[in-house]
């Protein structure tokens, strides 16, 4: 039940959208192979959707829930049921509104276990807890964005973040309700690390523990150690931690990691306390402050290439090769000329224009008519063309000082069209336009090899020697390097029509984001099913 509940955070009290009145929403623990069947009610007044984050959703995109994509929105007391079926994947995924910006506050972890009688390939932790990483707003988050649609310029920045909804010791009004995670000397137990924020990157760490890294994204790695882990949005990591300290109370914490120069962003810091159940009891002034983990500096990029570079597959994967699709997607910032009939407080951004953002030059419109996925299974015309450039319009040195001729993209809403069973390449490049920046980039209903990344502009010639084909990790979001680039491969073998945008929801609003249309294959199961009987009308 999708519904407003009144949350009170940082001192106010405000009427929340939530999951079962619950914030974050509830978790969700499935095994691999299960079928589920979720009926989401809407009460509340805006329209909604509920993305499963990482499902693959084979031949079910009906069921994978971004807005005017692959549905027509839950209006206000309607509802819909989500069915698909968990086939192949094990770890930490989450789930969320994919509305508008509704994820703010509507979302929770989604916990797959291994198949009964299967286990982790690494010893089984004593305990499991999920830490989902959130961003608040002391303001409606819906009237936030659409306050910045209308201006053209920036968003408010957040107020805070916070650990499973709670801010922590560090913001006012809130250290009674900082969630404690509790271990015993000597066990090791598993953190599901989810970061749920709206639009920041963020660095995580708990203070005089290291962690080992076994798993992002729902897939395993190679365990590596490190004292520091860095999340885009959208992103899972799932780290052991032993009690091999004295037993006291520390703090895990979480704060930005920020790659655009000179924009204003929230720098506050979110913190729960890992507390040894054999430490002396709290008692008034007695153990005093838990000690704060020392994290790296908002623009630390070299901590964050350096823990990137860590992540392997666990064994030698097979990355597919002989490339049918080879696509080179510009990605970044934009700006619109301010329109002829709108006032300057319609134009906000740098020297009255609008902000925008683009994929080679396309800043995607969603439809509001249909979704793509019904306009392409119907036959409807007139919805979404199948024109996307597989490369930019024109080449230009992405990363260098581009001539603001280049800086307007073209609204459109167009999709790739990609045969079943092709195997496709695909480099993602960052611009300078604007401004560099990190972006984590999702596609949904896939799983990705990332073979590489680097800084500056990608050079075929000198860089395809350095792709690893033999263990890269599987992620279904991946951070590209501000001012550099990233190349992942996948198998399109999943019928539908699958988004692929910026997961910084406010790059998403600004036209961050394109669309694979993925034909059918052979027979009814390389087909996508027939729509669901309760699909939300349009």
């Amino acid at each position: 039940m999708v519904q407003a509940t009144p949350v009170k955070r940082l001192c106010k009290t405000w009427s929340a959208i939530t999951v079962n009145g619950q914030y974050p929403g509830p978790t969700l623990e499935v095994n691999d192979g299960d079928t589920l069947v979720i009926s989401v009610v809407n009460r509340a007044r805006y329209n909604v959707t509920i993305h499963w984050h990482g499902i693959r959703q084979i031949r079910t995109a009906w069921a994978d829930g971004p807005e005017f994509i692959t549905q027509c929105p839950i209006r206000p007391g309607g509802s819909y049921t989500y069915r698909f079926t968990i086939e192949g994947q094990e770890g930490t995924l989450w789930w969320h509104a994919h509305s508008s910006w509704l994820r703010a506050t509507v979302y929770g972890a989604l916990i797959i276990y291994p198949r009964q009688g299967s286990t982790y390939p690494f010893p089984e932790p004593k305990r499991e807890t999920p830490i989902v990483l959130g961003e608040w707003w002391n303001a409606n988050p819906i009237d936030v964005v659409d306050e910045a649609t209308r201006t053209g310029g920036a968003p408010n920045i957040s107020d805070a973040y916070t650990i499973n909804g709670q801010p922590g010791d560090l913001y006012s009004c809130s250290s009674s309700e900082t969630i404690i995670v509790p271990i015993d000397t000597g066990e090791t137990n598993l953190l599901r690390v989810i970061n749920a924020a709206l639009n920041q990157e963020l660095f995580f760490a708990v203070a005089n523990h290291q962690l080992t890294v076994v798993g992002v994204d729902a897939g395993y790695l190679k365990p590596f150690t490190t004292s520091v882990i860095m999340l885009g949005p959208g992103q899972t990591t799932d780290v052991l931690i032993t009690g091999d300290q004295t037993p006291a109370r520390y703090y895990m914490a979480a704060q930005p990691y920020q790659t655009v120069q000179g924009a204003p962003f929230d720098n506050t810091t979110t913190t729960a306390i890992l507390e040894y159940i054999s430490a002396p009891c709290p008692s008034r002034g007695m153990l005093g402050t838990p000690v704060m983990p020392t994290l790296p500096a908002f623009n630390d990029t070299a901590t964050v290439t350096a823990f990137t570079q860590n992540l392997r597959s666990p064994s030698n994967v097979s990355v597919p090769t002989d490339i049918d699709e080879s696509l080179f997607f510009t990605i970044g910032l934009g700006l619109f000329s301010c329109p002829p009939n709108f006032s300057s407080d319609q134009c906000q951004g740098p020297n009255r224009t609008r902000f925008a953002s683009s994929m080679n030059n396309v800043s995607f419109v969603l439809p509001s008519s249909y979704s793509i996925l019904q306009a392409h299974h119907q036959g409807i015309p007139g919805v979404f063309t199948k024109d996307f450039p597989a490369a930019p319009p024109v080449q230009f040195d992405y990363t260098g000082n581009v001539s603001q001729s280049l800086w307007q993209p073209v609204p459109g809403t167009k999709v790739y069209k990609l045969k079943y069973g092709s195997n496709v390449q695909l480099v993602l490049q960052d611009t300078s336009i604007v401004s560099g920046e990190n972006h984590p980039i999702h596609l949904h209903g896939y799983n990705f090899y990332i073979v590489a990344e680097g800084f500056g502009n990608f050079n075929p010639a000198t860089d395809t020697a350095k792709f690893n084909l033999v263990d890269p990790p599987m992620r279904n979001t991946v951070g590209v390097p501000a001012n550099g680039w990233a190349v992942i491969r996948f198998l399109a073998d999943n019928p539908g029509v699958w988004i692929m945008h910026c997961h910084l929801d406010v790059h998403i609003t600004w036209g961050f984001a394109m669309a694979f249309l993925v034909e059918n294959g052979d027979g009814e199961l390389q087909s996508l099913e027939s729509p669901p009987e309760d699909l939300p009308p349009c």
